[in-house]
């Protein structure tokens, strides 16, 4: 058996239009029982003729990359080959330019009045003859939908999407060669809305007009006829024009739509004169509904308000099915979380967030058009008949993004966490990484992209989206002499120049090539990569160190001594100078894949000479920070600023300090991606699984358990009480800290490392009693691999592991604690495994259990915790008794029976009794393990 499957062109499937830059990468994914070393791949294109043809290559990878010079307008047809001894099979496919250089003959046609809200422009179009192939090049300003006979042309909205419109702006192209089928007189209509380019936008309330005054299109209509004839339908002044029936819109504001407006007083379009320089091939997936959601309860609050409840944090917006007569005004209201029962909706400071509709008395589906929302609430007003469930829907709306990944756990709160990290991505990659989709803000803040781009890019298909954001980031670089803005686009906002905020300019290419080992990415922002180093260089007051510029520091954490300022107790210049080492490193190792053997000698040397200020300023000789925070230790570790000798100082360091902290995290944006992978990569994976699965303040649980369905921007956004935290700033979807995910793939799941794209992964899963059961999979461009493990099957406590190898792929196991062989589908073997495509069942009992037992060095509340365990204790010494007072339990319980009996004068426990102390401690399984033997010895 051969079969081929996903054919993707540059990451995207079948592209219509996209600027795909002459270069092409054509990935593969193969389903087949043969192994690579047998199996030889051919690649031809065509476009009316042969253009392109590899010839028969041994199968060594899953992709061609191919320069090839391609044609505006032009459907070129793709057929990929593979063969073995026995069997030949292929796989067509397709990609088609768009305009590419190619100059427009349309003009830019908008209204006389600027002040109209919704610009309608339509022209008649006479079909005669058969329609074989059209297509509609068009791109608007701000946001539009176009229209054949009041059909709605595609399914992706509030296109041309979020660019910096005064240098770049999207053209769309659709096939409409099904919509001119019928020879008839037929009106191709396109409605305008202010958008991102001329609507209320921004930071601090927003302001309008950023990038321009007045709504306005552009477009082409190319129609090829039977009779090899073709025809062009430019914008221009034969084009009619008038005011539509949305009389106010904006991202922040919502949207007013008045069905009973009568559309007329129709004239003639003006030309405006608008440079069409700007004008390019589409880079943004589209923005589209990916799924609805039902209404899941219609709440009627204490004040007597009417809401509706999707039972999910979301973008988007909701519809609903109009049974209203005309004249009546409907309004919907949104909301994230309930206050006192009641709707609520203050931490959206100044966006309105609203939708009101006027009825013209038909029943049919109401949406807005050229706004979105963040919410899981609606508040309906205005309605004269009973709400129903039925008549209210919630499109969900993102980029158009594949998920890649998921994993599965046996614990309930742990998978809602993962889905609230995957529910904050959906609603915030919408056409660039947003902070949040609900307040006045809703803008590419390039730290919390930055922060999150690896879990990202595990959980979803994003290089494509990845590298349309680079390339926004590029062009605010360019407006700003390397220096990356807060936010791309800025909208026109010049501050910037923070370190891993301006630090996305590398680290964000860098990580969807890691992903992919594609490098049009890199080819496309090297020289942004370099400006942004080069920037930090002439920026900085000390040479090899990052000092005297702003910064956010380590934003939102815990450690602060003043709570009012956000960027916490890590020493700003320690944090940004590690970033500009990392970022030098990054642009080496750019210029190295890209063939500047010269640029990665100097940054390799820069990236060192950092590293060595930074340990001459921050590290003494013997490896004490002089920083002594979570996040500072994190960094030293997971960056390498400390040598190997040194390490092992610098862990106990950061375990010491974990414990002053009570074990819990006081990190913030930028210490809280590594806290855990750092532990479980220095020999600390017990007490990082411990810091995961707290699940009171501050950690990721405490939300869950209030009922979050989507990541918070602080860990305590909404108090213990329900209540929102009075400091403000409280989106409750956004991704940030949700950057953990990055860890439980690598680490608890065992995806640790993989090169070339996922060619070869290393499969190596760190255990933990508390995950006994697990399963997951990441689909990449080799197709799904499938990963799944269980500890303590039985008495004998063996381990079984699962994998399903896609071909093409592989996967080197190693796993913990084998003290000989393993064995492999029937067979006995020795680690490390090396395994191609197919099914694999490895079984193994371990040198020691996963079978959690009390110590002595544990924390004595965990002890104190065990009533059962607490009776047995009680009657060899009087410290039992000590502990059972609530208040010292809790002035003395993260301490050991160890430290206490040192610490505190009037604590005597003798040899004798730790003896028999740690004797029952040791044969005593911990109460969720004796549970869990329970539960085994009744099945």
């Amino acid at each position: 058996m051969l079969k081929i499957k996903d054919i993707l062109v540059n990451h995207y499937t079948e592209p219509l239009g996209y600027d795909l830059e002459n270069h092409l990468r054509i990935e593969f994914s193969t389903e087949t029982n043969q192994k690579a070393g047998d199996v030889q791949k051919r690649l031809t294109i065509n476009a009316y003729k042969p253009v392109y043809d590899s010839q028969w290559q041994q199968y060594n990878n899953n992709y061609f990359d191919l320069e090839l010079e391609l044609k505006p307008r032009t459907r070129y047809e793709i057929t990929i080959f593979l063969k073995d001894n026995n069997t030949q099979t292929c796989k067509n496919s397709f990609f088609e330019t768009g305009k590419m250089n190619e100059p427009f003959t349309a003009e830019w046609i908008g209204n006389q009045n600027k002040d109209i809200q919704n610009t309608l422009l339509k022209k008649s179009i006479d079909i005669t003859k058969k329609v074989v192939n059209a297509r509609l090049y068009i791109s608007g300003l701000g946001v539009y939908e176009a229209f054949l006979n009041k059909k709605k042309i595609g399914n992706e909205f509030l296109a041309p999407g979020v660019t910096a419109y005064d240098k770049l702006v999207q053209i769309q192209t659709y096939d409409v060669t099904a919509m001119l089928a019928v020879k008839s007189q037929q009106e191709l209509l396109i409605s305008l809305g202010d958008g991102w380019y001329k609507g209320n936008f921004g930071f601090d309330g927003g302001k309008g007009c950023i990038y321009g005054d007045q709504q306005m299109a552009i477009a082409e209509l190319h129609i090829d006829y039977d009779d090899g004839s073709s025809q062009v339908i430019n914008t221009d002044t034969s084009w009619k024009t008038t005011a539509g029936k949305i009389t106010k819109s904006a991202i922040y504001y919502g949207e007013d739509f008045d069905a009973t407006k009568k559309i007329i007083d129709w004239q003639q379009a003006i030309i405006l004169q608008h440079s069409k320089e700007i004008l390019h091939d589409r880079l943004s997936l589209p923005l589209k509904t990916k799924e609805y959601l039902p209404v899941k309860e219609i709440i009627h609050t204490p004040k007597g308000e009417t809401v509706l409840d999707f039972g999910q944090n979301h973008a988007g917006w909701p519809e609903f099915y109009n049974h209203e007569s005309a004249g009546k005004e409907i309004d919907l209201q949104m909301g994230e979380i309930l206050q006192d029962g009641n709707f609520y909706r203050d931490n959206l400071r100044q966006a309105r967030a609203a939708f009101h509709y006027i009825s013209n008395g038909k029943q049919k589906w109401i949406r807005p058009h050229f706004t979105y929302y963040g919410y899981r609430y609606v508040k309906v007003s205005g309605n004269s008949h009973p709400l129903r469930k039925d008549d209210f829907r919630a499109a969900v709306i993102y980029s158009d993004l594949e998920i890649t990944g998921n994993i599965k756990t046996t614990n309930a709160k742990v998978n809602r966490l993962f889905q609230n990290v995957l529910w904050s991505q959906k609603s915030n990659f919408f056409d660039v990484p947003t902070d949040c989709p609900q307040r006045d803000e809703r803008l590419g803040w390039s730290g919390d992209a930055d922060i999150f781009a690896n879990t990202a890019i595990l959980n979803m298909n994003a290089y494509s989206f990845f590298k349309k954001y680079a390339k926004d980031m590029k062009i605010e670089q360019a407006a700003h002499q390397g220096m990356l803005t807060m936010y791309a686009p800025a909208m026109g906002n010049d501050n910037g120049g923070a370190a891993i905020w301006g630090d996305a300019a590398t680290v964000i290419p860098w990580t969807a090539y890691q992903a992919t080992s594609d490098p049009a990415i890199l080819r496309q922002n090297y020289s942004s990569m370099k400006a942004w180093v080069d920037w930090v260089g002439h920026a900085t007051t000390i040479q090899n160190l990052w000092t005297g510029c702003f910064q956010f520091g380590d934003w939102l954490s815990l450690d602060g001594e003043n709570p009012a300022i956000p960027s916490g107790k890590t020493d700003e210049d320690y944090i940004a100078s590690i970033y500009y080492a990392y970022s030098s490193w990054i642009v080496a190792q750019a210029a190295r894949i890209l063939g500047n053997t010269a640029d990665a000698q100097e940054y390799d040397r820069q990236a060192q000479a950092i590293k060595k200020a930074i340990r001459d300023e921050f590290i003494t000789k013997n490896g004490r920070l002089a920083i002594d925070t979570q996040t500072a230790y994190a960094l030293a570790l997971h960056f390498d600023l400390v040598p190997e000798k040194q390490k092992k100082r610098v862990v106990n360091d950061l375990v010491q300090r974990l414990k002053k902290d009570h074990n819990h995290l006081q990190t913030g944006f930028i210490g809280t991606p590594f806290i855990c992978q750092v532990l479980s990569e220095n020999g600390e994976h017990k007490l990082a699984t411990q810091i995961f699965l707290n699940e009171d303040f501050p950690s990721w649980l405490y939300e869950v358990n209030l009922g979050a369905t989507t990541i918070w921007e602080r860990w305590n956004s909404v108090l213990p009480d329900g209540s929102m935290n009075p400091e403000g700033m409280n989106s409750l979807n956004h991704y940030s800290i949700g950057a953990i995910m990055q860890w439980v793939y690598q680490q608890v799941l065992g995806l640790r490392k993989q090169t070339n794209g996922y060619q070869n992964v290393l499969f190596a899963p760190q255990f933990d009693y508390r995950f006994k059961k697990i399963s997951g999979h990441y689909h990449s461009s080799y197709g799904d691999l499938k990963m799944a493990y269980q500890l303590e099957t039985d008495t004998q406590h063996t381990i079984k592991v699962n994998l399903r190898i896609p071909f093409g792929q592989k996967v080197t196991v190693k796993l913990p604690r084998v003290k000989d062989k393993v064995e492999i589908n029937g067979k006995r073997a020795y680690l490390p495994l090396e395994l191609t495509n197919g099914d694999f069942t490895i079984s193994y009992v371990p040198e020691n259990s996963y079978i959690e037992y009390y110590n002595i060095n544990m924390p004595v509340k965990l002890i104190m915790g065990d009533p059962e365990l607490v009776k047995q204790l009680r009657p060899i010494n009087t410290v039992f008794d000590f502990l059972q007072d609530p208040d010292n339990l809790k002035k003395f319980g993260e301490n050991s029976m160890v430290e206490l009996n040192s610490l505190l004068p009037f604590i005597n426990i003798s040899d004798e009794d730790f003896n028999q102390i740690k004797k029952i401690l040791d044969t005593t399984p911990v109460t969720s393990e004796r549970k869990f033997l329970n539960e085994r010895r009744s099945l």
